[in-house]
Formats: structure tokens, sequence, C-alpha cells
């Protein structure tokens, strides 16, 4: 009988498929699967295959899926430091909360700051709505020489103010 992690993924399971020892610790059928293809989107799955079938024993493979799905959904969250940069800032709970949202079949997105995670929303719910940032007017400027006028629109309505950067 095939194994979650290869029912997933779509491809042949045998009696020593490399995926299965991997998901023996995780306990429920429906957190494999989505453990398994949450892995092979982060990764890619010829990549995350292979990471997984060279690891030479079955302990092995069980750490390194773990250390993966950490890693992945360390990125996910914070992005530039992954999970080792959560761990370094005592936000390891966040870490743990992305597992958990993976596991669970959620997809975790970080919130901007790194520590956080927030849902995804759709571009028809509401709080895509409220969030959605008007483009910016750019036009070129008539006259002598080609400069570029950029004007903004702040949220609140007031103008935005000009820097002089270089002088």
């Amino acid at each position: 009988m095939s194994c979650n992690g290869c029912r997933v993924l779509r491809k042949a399971c045998n009696d020593n498929c490399a995926l299965r020892p991997c998901l023996e610790p995780i306990q429920s059928p429906e957190a494999q699967a989505h453990a398994t293809l949450f892995l092979s989107k982060f990764f890619g799955r010829s990549d995350f295959l292979n990471f997984i079938s060279s690891a030479p024993s079955d302990h092995q493979r069980i750490a390194l899926f773990q250390s993966l799905l950490y890693e992945a959904a360390g990125r996910r969250v914070n992005p530039v430091n992954g999970a080792m940069g959560l761990l370094s800032t005592g936000n390891w709970h966040v870490c743990e909360a992305a597992v958990q949202t993976v596991l669970a079949g959620g997809w975790p997105v970080s919130d901007g700051d790194g520590n956080g995670i927030q849902q995804e929303v759709d571009e028809s719910s509401e709080g895509f709505q409220m969030t959605v940032v008007q483009p910016i007017n750019v036009m070129i400027g008539d006259g002598d020489g080609a400069e570029l006028v950029v004007r903004c629109r702040r949220s609140d309505g007031e103008e935005p103010k000009l820097l002089k950067l270089f002088e």
C-alpha cells in the first residue's frame, strides 16, 4: 500500500520507500500529506525527494525531514534568516506555530517583520480590499530636459514630503 507522502506526490511507493519512515512520527494521515506537499512545493518535488533519498539511514531521514520542515516553515515566516533567525531572536514559538499551521493544512505567511504569522487572504476577502494600495502616477515632464515627476498619494490624504538627497 502506498504511503501518504507518495500518494500526495502521485509517485509509486514500494517497500524501500524513502518517505515512509519520515512520516511515521507524524500521527495524522492528513498532517503527513500536508507536510509532504508543503515541502515538495517549497523545495521542488525532485529536489525534496533527492534530499530525503541522500540520507543513508532511516533515522537520519526522519531527522532530515523534520529539519527541512522547520527550515521551510521558518523561511516562509522569516525569509531572510529562517528558522535559525527565529531561534536566535527568541521567536522559536513562531516557527513552531508555522509548522503547526502546515500540519493543519495551512500555508504560513510572514507578517512583514519576520516575527509572526498572518493568514493568507484571497482577493475577494474584505481584508484584501481594505489593504489595496493605489498605484503611483508617473509622468514624464514637458520642457527643456526630460525630468521625471512622480506624484504619490498617501493613505491619510497628506502630500508627501520631498527629500533632497543630492545637492
